[in-house]
This record gives structure tokens, sequence and C-alpha cells, in this order.
């Protein structure tokens, strides 16, 4: 069971005045756990709008790459006046028709053309399939952002609560002097000390309070909220979730092995390897031929018998088969296969140099996760000792066996610990967060 902590009392304040304020959006108030913050994303954030966007566009590009292999209906028509004087007359020079017209329809289906059909197909499925790879990576990235970002405002909302106890500490701690120093028992000297311990600890209360303020506005714009002109400072954001600190087992090789079988960063260079590859094929086809089956039927008007009226019309159907093939086109070809040869041995490097990337970023992730964890794990019982030191401090100095100075160095101690405890907390979720995202396992909440 979780402790209930200073951060609870203090959100639960901030909010509840947040929640009274009636120019304040519902929407804005509602209590957001981190499912909460990543459905919204998924829904707002602009980041995800365009890649869906872009996911939507790139089945134009689809279509567009098929079309090669399906087949094409073309309809024409024509209508033509021509000056008599324009036209010779055979075997005499009148009576030579000089309006005529047609109009056809015409179906051509490639069958061959040197490879460029079949890989036409298979690019695109490749090109859909990267693109659902391009958008999932834009989601995880930005669910990460998310994620990090939910984090940042619980930690400095925490980091306010440290130091609003540490400065109220300090203040008790001046008021008492004041109170020892006028009854005799104690010089100014100490009253000046714990003065200037009070006014050394107020700039951290309002650092902490400042990176609330920032952390709060970078997630409601991570959220895509567009928030009302009167809502200053104080964005009441009623996040409900706390740091996810529990224990998660991870394996190296295993970690790795995952990384670079689901990162869909891998996945769209793997398609970009097999687009290139593909392009080789189209631009070795250049050396072959091209098969073309066609079958229509037109209509015109009869030119050569009597009357000629445009309403006497000819019309049938023809069908037939053509074959083009381009013995030499100035070495054209030849430098398009260079080209695609080239750009094909680029796609193979940039998968092997991501795959390593990939590894590293894994690795370090792992290495940030370990230390995270050893350091929250050292941080367990420090905050509990550290209290125990400042009412042992306190209880010498009543006594008259220690100084002013071991009880401010207590003080000082214990604001280190609970900071410590806090940032450690703080670092594991986060730790936790990038070593998922750079394993590939899916952020996305449960629907």
């Amino acid at each position: 069971m979780k402790k209930l902590t200073l951060l609870s009392l203090f959100l639960g304040f901030t909010f509840a005045a947040a929640a009274a304020d009636t120019n304040t959006p519902a929407w804005l108030t509602r209590p957001l756990s981190l499912a909460d913050a990543l459905n919204t994303a998924l829904a707002q954030n602009a980041t995800i709008l365009k890649a869906k966007s872009d996911l939507e566009a790139s089945h134009g590009v689809v279509v567009q790459t098929r079309a090669v292999a399906l087949p094409q209906l073309v309809a024409s028509g024509q209508y033509k006046d021509t000056d008599p004087h324009a036209i010779e007359g055979y075997p005499f020079g009148s009576g030579v028709p000089h309006q005529n017209w047609n109009s056809g329809l015409q179906i051509v289906q490639s069958i061959y053309e040197g490879g460029k059909l079949r890989a036409a197909l298979k690019a695109a499925t490749a090109t859909k399939q990267q693109a659902i790879a391009q958008y999932n990576t834009s989601v995880a990235d930005t669910l990460l952002s998310v994620r990090l970002a939910y984090y940042d405002v619980l930690l400095a909302a925490q980091q306010i609560t440290v130091h609003e106890a540490s400065v109220k500490l300090l203040q008790k701690e001046l008021d008492d002097q004041q109170r020892r120093f006028a009854a005799g028992t104690v010089p100014h000297f100490n009253v000046l000390r714990a003065e200037v311990s009070v006014a050394n600890e107020r700039p951290n209360l309002i650092r902490a309070r400042n990176q609330y303020r920032i952390a709060k506005n970078n997630l409601a714009n991570l959220l895509g909220y567009n928030l009302p002109r009167d809502v200053w400072e104080n964005i009441p954001l009623n996040l409900t979730d706390g740091f996810d600190d529990a224990p998660w087992k991870v394996i190296l090789p295993d970690a790795i092995q995952e990384a670079l079988s689901r990162r869909s960063e891998l996945v769209v260079l793997r398609k970009q390897v097999e687009l290139q590859q593909l392009n080789v094929v189209n631009a070795k086809s250049g050396y072959k031929p091209t098969v073309q089956l066609f079958a229509g039927y037109n209509w015109y008007n009869a030119q050569f018998t009597a009357p000629v009226e445009l309403n006497h019309d000819i019309h049938g159907w023809n069908a037939g088969a053509q074959l083009n093939w381009n013995i030499f086109d100035g070495l054209l070809t030849h430098g398009k296969v260079l080209q695609a040869d080239a750009q094909f041995a680029r796609a193979k490097t940039d998968l092997d140099d991501q795959s390593r990337q990939i590894e590293l970023g894994v690795r370090t992730a792992y290495s940030d996760f370990i230390e995270a964890r050893d350091v929250l794990d050292s941080q367990a019982k420090v905050q509990e000792q550290a209290e125990e030191a400042l009412r042992e401090a306190n209880a010498r100095f009543d006594a008259g066996t220690g100084t002013q100075l071991d009880v401010l160095d207590a003080e000082t101690s214990l604001t280190q610990a609970r900071t410590t405890q806090v940032q450690a907390q703080h670092d594991y979720a986060a730790a936790r967060a990038k070593l998922e995202r750079a394993i590939g396992a899916d952020l996305a909440p449960e629907k």
C-alpha cells in the first residue's frame, strides 16, 4: 500500500482551488491519470495528428504505385471542320467533306514490362507497411514525451512540497533562536545564522515553483490543450497517478533482441531496402521489351459514302497486341541502374547503422535504468535516518551538549534526503519509460 505523502495534500489543495474557479474549463480540471494523458495525446497531439495525415497521404502513393500493373481505359473524341479550299479533292475538287468526327474507347493492359509489373505490386505493399511503421514511430516518440512530461510535473510538485517543508522547518528554527536570544540564552550570532539559512532556502522554493509552472505548460502543450487566455501561472492540471517505481527485471541480451525485432524505425529501413531493391528491378526493365494487349471500339463519320452527312457513321471494334523495345537509349537505362544500385547499397548501410544505434540506445538506457534503480534502493531509509538525526540534534542542543550548527546541518541533510528521494523516484520512472521505448515496448495505454 502506498503511503500518503505531502504531495497528495499539496496537489489536493491546488486542484481544489483551481476547480473553484468558475472560469476554468471542466476538461482542464478533470482527474488526469497517466493513461488518460496518453489517450488525450493520441487524440489531440499535433505531432500524432500530422503523422496520421502523412499515413493517409501514403495511401495515395500506394494507389499510384499499383497503377502500372492495372489496365488503362481511355475514351477519346474529336470533331473538326476544315476550310474546303484547304482540302485536295479526288478525282474532282468538289463534294469533298470538310467536317468529320470520331470517338472511341480503348482498354490497354501491360502483360510484360521487364519485371516492372511484379515490382510495382510488391512496392505498393512495402510502401504501405513503411508508412504504418513511420506512424508508429511518431506515436511512440510522442507518448514517451508525454510520459516524461507527466513525471516532470509530479517531480516539480514534490520539490515544492520538500522546499516548503524546509522553509517551514528553518523558519521554526529561526523563531526558536529569536526566543532564546530574547531570553539571553544564546548569542545574536545564532539568530543571524538561522536567518541566513532561511534566506538561502527561499530561492530553492521559488525555483521549484517556476519549474512546476513550466512543467505544466509543457504537458498541456503535448496534450494538445488550447489553454484559455485567462489561465496564467497556475494551470490546474489534476494529475492522479504517482511515479511508477515498481520493480522491473530486464535481461539485456533479451532486450536487445526484442528491440532489433520490434523497433518500428528498423521496420521503416527494412522496407526502404526492399523498395530500393525493387527500384533496381525497375531500372533494369529498361533493357527489356514491353508487351501490351489492347482492345477498343470506335465510331467515326463516313466521308466517302454519298450523301456525306455528319450523322452517317461507321463503327466497329479492334483488338491486338503491341511490342516496344528500346534497343539503345543513349545509356539512359545504364545510368538509372547505376543510380539504383548505389541507393540500394546505401539503404542497406543505413539499416546496419541504425541497428547498431538501436543496440547502443538499449545498452545506454539499460545502464541508466540500473543506475536509477540502485539510487532509488539506496534512498529507501535515508529520509527516516535524516529525520532521526534531526531529532537527536535538537535533543542534544536542548540539553546543552550540541550546537546550533549541528541542528542546521541536520535540517539541511533532511532537505537533501527528501530532495534526493523524490529525484530518485522520478529518475527511476523516467529511466524505465526510456528503456521501454528503446526496447520497442508499446507505451500506448490499454483501451
